[in-house]
């Protein structure tokens, strides 16, 4: 089987209220469950803002550190799961009832194999 990353992306400010998120929360909960009881599951993880972030790159023989995110934007990566599924199509499946859960647009990525060298 095949590993792919689903990407949740959220616009960036505050979070909504509690009684928005929730039942939201309830939602990714059910789909995390049903990935597990599926096996599809592998890893998931929520991230802190793009503010906490810290960026690396290489520059004329050195590295230079800057403090949050590489690229400005309205939205950011908040969220992910690594899933094992049989081919692109359930992949695309359990990224349906990933965005419906978290009511947000999820990207579908596959991984890539480095066993396959």
């Amino acid at each position: 089987m095949k590993q792919y990353l689903l990407s949740i992306y959220q616009p960036d400010g505050d979070p909504p209220a509690p009684e928005v998120l929730e039942p939201i929360m309830r939602d990714i909960s059910a789909v995390d469950q049903a990935m597990r009881d599926a096996g599809a599951w592998v890893f998931t993880g929520g991230l802190h803002a793009p503010d906490t972030a810290t960026v690396l790159r290489a520059a004329d023989g050195d590295v230079l550190v800057t403090d949050g995110p590489y690229a400005e934007g309205k939205e950011h990566v908040g969220g992910f799961w690594i899933i094992r599924a049989a081919d692109l199509d359930e992949a695309l499946a359990w990224a349906r009832r990933a965005t419906v859960a978290c009511t947000l647009p999820v990207e579908v990525r596959p991984m890539v194999d480095m066993a396959e060298g």
